[in-house]
């Protein structure tokens, strides 16, 4: 019987020629990643461990995104912590605020995670890098700590589902966060509980970086312990200009073992919409109905791309913003800030009506840039609408693609963007 992708991986981490699911493993992570929330409470754990120095100061890496550019006294300590354990132990991958970037924007960008890697990160949405074959999953402070100290983590391997995503194209205005938002709309947010999420298909290996980033983003929404996409040469394009050390390719075996197996035709997917308060609540815009909205969020982790600007910039271009909407725009990192710049793309979002940020998590977990107050509706191209995520527990959240998210900003109520062509 061969193996899964994620089955491989971790066996390769553990040193081992195969593992089998529900097996307890100790595997060796590449790397060990923090943001100004979680971080600070892993450092204090780690200092109780009592080991002189973290394992290795190049797999170490420190992001202060959350709460930056610092909204009070509180995140700004918080990221003083960080600021002060990087310079201590010499890491290489400590990036402050104007070099920084949405963690999970960033990383990919950066070379820092690769092909192959075993990627463990206080953040759940961490499941993001298996858009590039390889096993990432979100941990506790505790297990940073751990990994920190000692370059290695305990994991229970998960068994896999494989979702094959048929059709060779995308209906107009369809994308990556449409594809999984109708999984998990399927499967619901419990149903692949700490289970691997492998994405296959024609529709998936003509999906572009940034649509694979989306995907593996959310696997986390269904319960998944990893999302993963098998690497193509997309991948290979993506990665070959920015890896800084070398990598390795896994793929499924044929006769791989999968816990099941779900086919979805993408012509049958529209764009997709997640009504308040759970990611699966979704809908296709045809059967939206009338929702006025108070604001529109595009950016995040899930959709602060350069993809996820220039299909907002499309809808945007040459409209204004509904006077009774605020439209917020993320962009992921710098460099994906200053090549929006460099296409006008700025210029289109503050002539419709909108405001530009620097990049920061900002309102997607209620942190600032965007609170909701009591009774207002936000939809965004962030990943989650639980209650108060946006703010006030009696506001609303949700959950659409960019091309959707800026319809709606500039009709004043969820609409498709083939309504403002």
């Amino acid at each position: 019987m061969g193996m899964t992708i994620t089955e491989k991986i971790l066996a390769a981490h553990a040193g081992k020629d195969r593992v089998e699911p529900g097996e307890l493993i100790n595997a060796r992570v590449d790397v060990v990643l923090g943001n100004d929330i979680t971080a600070p409470v892993a450092i204090k754990e780690f200092e109780k461990i009592g080991v002189p120095d973290v394992f290795d100061k190049e797999k170490v890496v420190l992001i202060p995104d959350h709460f930056t550019p610092n909204k009070d006294i509180k995140s700004a300590e918080q990221a003083k912590m960080l600021r002060e354990f990087a310079k201590k132990h010499s890491l290489t991958n400590y990036f402050e605020v104007g070099r920084m970037g949405i963690e999970h924007c960033l990383l990919p960008e950066q070379g820092i995670v690769l092909p192959g890697d075993v990627v463990i990160g206080a953040d759940s949405h961490t499941c993001t890098y298996g858009a590039l074959g390889a096993f990432s999953t979100g941990v506790g402070s505790t297990d940073m700590a751990a990994g920190m100290a000692a370059g290695e983590v305990w994991f229970k391997v998960p068994e896999s589902i494989k979702f094959v995503f048929n059709g060779e194209k995308l209906p107009e205005w369809v994308g990556g966060k449409d594809l999984i938002l109708y999984a998990i709309g399927d499967i619901g947010v419990d149903g692949a509980l700490y289970e691997a999420m492998e994405f296959t298909g024609p529709a998936i290996r003509n999906l572009s970086m940034d649509g694979r980033f989306t995907m593996a983003n959310m696997a986390i929404e269904a319960g998944g312990k990893n999302g993963i996409i098998a690497p193509d040469q997309t991948t290979v394009d993506y990665v070959e200009s920015r890896a800084k050390r070398p990598y390795k390719i896994y793929n499924s075996d044929d006769d791989a073992k999968y816990e099941r197996v779900i086919e979805y035709d993408v012509a049958d997917i529209e764009p997709q919409v997640a009504f308040p308060h759970l990611p699966e609540n979704t809908k296709p815009i045809s059967e939206v109905g009338t929702v006025e909205i108070d604001q529109a969020v595009i950016g995040s982790c899930t959709n602060g791309r350069m993809e996820d600007l220039r299909l907002a910039a499309k809808v945007l271009q040459g409209h204004e913003v509904h006077p009774d909407v605020r439209l917020v725009i993320f962009p992921g990192t710098q460099t994906i800030y200053k090549q929006a710049m460099k296409e006008g793309l700025f210029e289109i979002f503050v002539d419709a009506g909108a405001a530009v940020s620097t990049p920061t998590c900002g309102p997607c977990l209620g942190g600032h840039m965007g609170i909701l107050a009591k009774g207002e509706r936000a939809i965004a191209t962030t990943n989650r609408n639980f209650v108060g995520r946006m703010g006030h527990p009696e506001s609303e959240v949700y959950l659409s693609n960019p091309a959707v998210a800026a319809a709606s900003a500039i009709l004043g109520r969820i609409a498709g963007p083939e309504e403002v062509e």
